[in-house]
């Protein structure tokens, strides 16, 4: 009976660190938890065997936990959840297309700083340079930026 259990909490704490570094890399918990189990098994082996034989129990759950460990690493899950590319994207590209300093136009809203204006047929969004203007003002493109129509 006692060498069944000895094998069991190995081979429950081999599995879970299996499962740690095969199917849920960087949660840590499930690894730790394999990792006491693997231990409470080494224990429960000098707690139960003479200590040469414990010893050799110690030195295979080692080398079997290495090796999955290892294992792990050389299978190339790791590669699973890395990022391969990246993003060239950006935000509102184009969006100030065929505005250019100085166009005048017309708020459409209150401009508190930020509001809308109307560029020829066109509606956007704008930020005042001075504060607050009314609504139906007219305003001048003053700087145009990335993500930004700073009007006067």
């Amino acid at each position: 009976m006692s060498l069944f259990v000895l094998i069991t909490l190995l081979l429950i704490g081999l599995v879970l660190i299996l499962a740690e570094v095969l199917f849920v890399p960087g949660t840590t918990f499930v690894g730790l938890f394999g990792l006491v189990i693997s231990l409470l098994g080494i224990v429960y082996a000098f707690a139960n065997y003479d200590d040469q034989t414990a010893y050799l129990i110690l030195a295979l759950a080692v080398l079997a936990n290495l090796a999955a460990i290892v294992y792990g690493f050389r299978s190339g899950v790791w590669d699973k959840f890395s990022l391969k590319s990246t993003s060239e994207g950006r935000a509102f590209d184009g969006r100030i297309q065929g505005l250019y300093l100085g166009m005048e136009g017309k708020a459409l809203s209150d401009l508190k700083p930020v509001g809308k204006a109307m560029f020829g047929e066109e509606i956007y969004e704008v930020k005042s340079s001075r504060g607050f203007i009314t609504v139906g003002s007219e305003v001048e493109i003053i700087k145009l930026g990335n993500n930004i129509i700073l009007v006067k």
